[in-house]
């Protein structure tokens, strides 16, 4: 059986669904139409989601790291999150936040937490769910749960997270964050809302207003996907408040792929040399912002 063809146009129609309306209906109806049998549509639909299966570039078994799954405090209550750290290493390291997409805190997620302990840093994905009992394993769920967050709540929960790391026993007290599609928003409001923050990695993230921009004291890295008409809407006005306000700051767009080109489980979107150049160029810049 030959592999079903996926157009934009197909990517499109789910980056609507899971960002804008969460309508599954309709993105089933949009996707047989665009595929041409409600068959076909089945057999695309999956290829366009994220597939947990494919979640581990490294295992949670790994000898090379140390995982637990950990409480500590947040802004109004427990967070709950994922802390990986290298097994090798007894003294102190920079410590990176990992946020999550809006699909909480998944295998994949937990997977790109341990993926930066190996690269010598205390990691920790929070999982902002918490206040309302955690990420269930329904994604669309996970969406919805996600989309009925407290904006400012949530800011509050990340700036907590800051302070956990810069004051845990693990961590030099040099704090930065990573963040992919809604997790990258979260990372650009987090250095906003944060002085403790020392750098920020945003893939993919809905930009801050252009009048907040002039708190944020991170060092800033901007990953964009050429293709992602969406969040790309934002860039030049957030360039412009960036270099207004002398901030440091590199924005990278990387032509001919999609939003979430760096998430591996998803077999339409995900584009390897793309997401191994961000990642290459993500690493280098917290080792120096973090030393």
């Amino acid at each position: 059986m030959n592999e079903p063809v996926i157009t934009q146009a197909m990517i499109d129609a789910y980056d609507e669904y899971t960002h804008l309306t969460l309508d599954r209906r309709r993105f089933m109806e949009t996707l047989t139409t665009l595929a041409g049998s409600a068959a076909a549509a089945a057999a695309i639909a999956p290829m366009l989601a994220a597939n947990s299966a494919k979640a581990e570039m490294v295992a949670d078994t790994d000898q090379r790291i140390k995982g637990e799954d950990i409480t500590y405090p947040g802004a109004d209550g427990d967070m709950k999150g994922y802390l990986v750290r290298p097994a090798d290493v007894s003294g102190k390291l920079p410590a990176v936040i990992v946020i999550h997409e809006n699909r909480g805190l998944n295998p994949h997620i937990r997977d790109v937490a341990r993926r930066m302990a190996l690269e010598g840093f205390v990691a920790l994905a929070p999982d902002f769910l918490s206040p309302d009992g955690g990420t269930p394993s329904d994604e669309d769920k996970a969406r919805e749960m996600i989309g009925a967050l407290d904006a400012g709540a949530t800011n509050d929960e990340a700036v907590a997270t800051v302070t956990f790391l810069k004051a845990h026993e693990g961590s030099t007290g040099n704090v930065g964050a990573i963040g992919f599609c809604w997790g990258g928003g979260l990372v650009n409001r987090l250095a906003v809302n944060s002085s403790d923050l020392k750098a920020g990695v945003a893939y993919y993230g809905a930009q801050p207003k252009a009048e907040e921009v002039a708190k944020i004291k991170a060092a800033m890295l901007l990953h964009y996907a050429g293709l992602d008409e969406r969040v790309n809407a934002g860039i030049e006005d957030y360039r412009k408040a960036l270099t207004a306000n002398d901030k440091d700051f590199t924005i990278y767009v990387y032509d001919g792929v999609n939003h979430a080109f760096n998430n591996d489980t998803s077999a339409a979107r995900y584009d390897k040399a793309a997401a191994d150049l961000a990642w290459g160029r993500t690493v280098e810049f917290l080792k120096a912002k973090l030393a």
